[in-house]
């Protein structure tokens, strides 16, 4: 399974991006959002299901972020809204052959990373 990110860049407090990522096998994956800053463990953000219904969010972005998959174009996105300073970081895409309930947000449960597309949010 390849991923390739796209969409980060530079935005101010309060404001929108829309990350995707290009999946070359969708069907029977958990998809996920991570996010990582320098010297820092991985973050699972965001996870859904291979059904693109059931979907998880870490607390922090609850609310402002939004998970989505589209298995006819092998799309997997991630709505960000109300951007804040700590949301700066690498945001990575993954993919664990498990289910999402049993992957969680351990990063040692996904076998396939994109290469990650940069998310920086400053004034």
């Amino acid at each position: 399974v390849q991923l390739q990110e796209s969409g980060g860049g530079l935005v101010q407090p309060g404001g929108s991006l829309r990350l995707s990522c290009a999946v070359s096998k969708t069907v029977g994956y958990c998809l996920a959002w991570f996010r990582q800053s320098p010297g820092q463990e991985p973050e699972g953000v965001a996870t859904i299901e291979d059904d693109g219904r059931t979907t998880r969010y870490v607390n922090s972005v609850k609310g402002r972020f939004t998970i989505s998959r589209d298995s006819a174009k092998k799309l997997l996105n991630l709505q960000m809204n109300s951007l804040q300073p700590d949301d700066t970081a690498m945001y990575f895409c993954a993919a664990a052959r498990s289910g999402c309930f049993y992957a969680g947000y351990r990063a040692e449960a996904f076998s396939y990373w994109g290469q990650g597309t940069q998310v920086t949010v400053s004034s």
